[in-house]
């Protein structure tokens, strides 16, 4: 058994599936990963369940019905693991934008330094970000900064999805309120997170755009993201 679980949202993975999720099992530190996929029409999901037979009991799938969104996805996940007897509950892409070798980075800080939340930062120490073209990557930084702005928070990479919580965190929010399914999902449950007190702290990671399988970003999460931070705010000052 083990103490934390890596939940990766799938949706025409097929490229990368069975690489990252060796690449997680490689790991020092023992982890099991739970793959959420969404009907992938490339059948994602059916690699995954011939690696079950490998890594069994430690290898799980979560099937949903259709492509409902990276927020939806995460928070089936996290019920999935709440359920079970998890300590600590990752967020991970499918794509090695986020190297699994720092996964531990995240795992100490939780469990080592205090903190309830850990995030992979692609900003709190300069900009780290590989292979980005430089419009992607002001509207990154430039979103980050929009959100300290709007929220006050403290975080130099809100919209980032390379995340370790502790149980308790995910126990605290109200997972059936969380209304976005973007970037704002990101930003929203670090703010929840922040407003409930508990503890965020940004560890240094090399963030890599992928290089197999495309991008899911659209001009629709975008704007989901620059809007929705303002509605946080607001109910977040009415709800006081």
């Amino acid at each position: 058994m083990s103490d934390a679980i890596v939940i990766i949202p799938t949706y025409n993975e097929i490229e990368n599936i069975e690489s990252i999720i060796r690449a997680v099992f490689l790991q020092e530190k023992r982890f099991h990963v739970l793959v959420v996929d969404d009907n992938s029409p490339d059948k994602t999901a059916e690699t995954v369940k011939v690696l079950q037979q490998e890594f069994s009991g430690s290898l799980f799938l979560l099937e949903r019905e259709e492509k409902s969104g990276l927020g939806s996805a995460y928070i089936s996940g996290f019920k999935w693991s709440l359920e079970k007897a998890y300590d600590f509950i990752f967020e991970m892409d499918a794509d090695f934008s986020h190297s699994p070798d720092d996964l531990i980075k995240l795992y100490n800080a939780c469990l080592d330094d205090n903190a309830d939340i850990s995030v992979g930062s692609r900003y709190v120490k300069g900009i780290t970000v590989v292979n980005w073209p430089m419009s992607r990557i002001i509207l990154s930084y430039g979103a980050s900064r929009y959100v300290r702005f709007i929220t006050r928070m403290k975080v130099k990479d809100s919209t980032a999805g390379f995340i370790c919580y502790k149980r308790a965190v995910l126990e605290a929010i109200n997972l059936n309120k969380i209304k976005f399914v973007g970037y704002a999902f990101q930003i929203e449950m670090k703010f929840k997170a922040y407003k409930k007190g508990f503890k965020i702290v940004e560890i240094p990671v090399l963030f890599k755009d992928r290089t197999k399988g495309k991008s899911k970003m659209s001009s629709g999460i975008i704007s989901e993201a620059i809007f929705g931070v303002i509605s946080l705010k607001l109910k977040s000052l009415f709800a006081k």
